[in-house]
């Protein structure tokens, strides 16, 4: 494989991966819909893949290899897939948008490597974290760098407004994470509080690139809206999906451990959901709560929330907010980027490996 085909291939992992996953459950014509979107969308990621490749960061010490480390192993790229999609419904994807999508995958990207430190996590995209190679201090300031350079590229598409809402999105991301550090370990916590977290830490940034690639691509006010509106819908879907495979996704394609999120307190929405059913599992999650390592335990929890039907009502919700982003689409004209995205939010939902 030379290196133009490797950047390409690297771009449209997102949609290969939602292709494969969708494929293996029966799902042929969504899959098929899926390869279209591959073909529409791959000059575009292609590109993307290519202004990743080039970043470098040189700062001294171990900070600019820190930084270097997370963006070499690449990933899924969806957040930049969402803005070229966006802008393909107005006048395509240009400098403008190009410059978006890499101010996302920063952001990001920082979050990563900043929640690597909070949550003591070991590996990421089948490597070594950045903390592990290169220390938790390291790592921080890597992110803090990736944050100021995707202020720096939001600031070189010349769009009106999207640097303050950048800013605005950063503001609901850092609210979400303190929330979502507070509510660890606590078992009182509710949906009201895990919408909140989720629509803070996940969904803003799914709604900012949205919007974004639509500002890019020329947008009106209203159809800027309505994207950011799909965004938000799409990325709390993902989010409840990503809560779903904590308890049977393939780590290999989920790029993190089963029961990640148990281990560490999260109350994830169907954990939520089994407590309101089986109030008994209270008492079986207290040992997890106090560090204690019991061998089983974390399976034995997760049986409990497969056997309460939480896992089904999560994909219900998943499903109800892929078809709430869907709808948000009905404003723009007829195109191949607007089946593009209403195929990505029925993939997201059904990417159940």
């Amino acid at each position: 494989m030379d290196a133009a085909t490797a950047v390409q291939a690297d771009g449209a992992q997102v949609l290969r991966m939602l292709r494969g996953a969708v494929a293996q459950r029966g799902l042929g014509q969504l899959a098929d819909k899926l390869a279209e979107a591959e073909r529409y969308a791959a000059s575009d990621l292609a590109a993307c893949a290519e202004d990743f490749a080039r970043v470098r960061v040189d700062e001294a010490g171990p900070v600019g290899p820190s930084a270097n480390h997370l963006v070499s192993l690449g990933g899924k790229r969806l957040r930049p897939l969402c803005v070229a999609l966006s802008a393909r419904t107005g006048s395509g994807f240009g400098a403008a948008g190009r410059h978006v999508a890499v101010a996302a995958e920063f952001v990001h990207s920082a979050t990563l490597l900043h929640d690597d430190v909070v949550d003591v996590g070991d590996s990421r995209r089948g490597a070594p974290t950045a903390r592990v190679v290169y220390g938790n201090a390291a790592s921080i300031f890597a992110g803090d760098w990736l944050l100021v350079a995707a202020l720096r590229h939001v600031r070189m598409a010349g769009l009106p407004g999207l640097f303050d809402s950048l800013l605005g999105t950063l503001e609901a991301m850092i609210g979400a994470e303190s929330l979502q550090l507070h509510s660890r370990g606590n078992l009182a916590a509710d949906r009201a509080t895990y919408l909140r977290i989720a629509d803070g830490k996940t969904a803003s940034l799914f709604a900012w690139c949205c919007a974004g690639g639509a500002r890019a691509g020329g947008a009106d006010d209203a159809q800027a809206a309505a994207l950011g509106a799909y965004g938000q819908k799409l990325g709390l879907a993902f989010q409840l999906v990503d809560d779903v495979l904590d308890y049977g996704g393939r780590p290999e394609e989920t790029g993190k451990a089963l029961f990640t999120d148990l281990r560490e307190g999260k109350p994830t929405f169907p954990l939520l959901v089994a407590l309101e059913r089986r109030p008994q599992l209270v008492r079986l999650l207290e040992p997890l709560l106090h560090g204690e390592d019991v061998p089983g335990l974390h399976a034995d929890v997760a049986t409990q929330v497969v056997e309460s039907g939480a896992l089904e009502e999560t994909r219900r919700f998943a499903a109800e907010q892929a078809e709430g982003a869907i709808a948000q689409l009905s404003i723009l004209n007829d195109s191949a980027a607007r089946t593009a995205l209403e195929t990505l939010a029925y993939a997201v939902v059904h990417r159940f490996a």
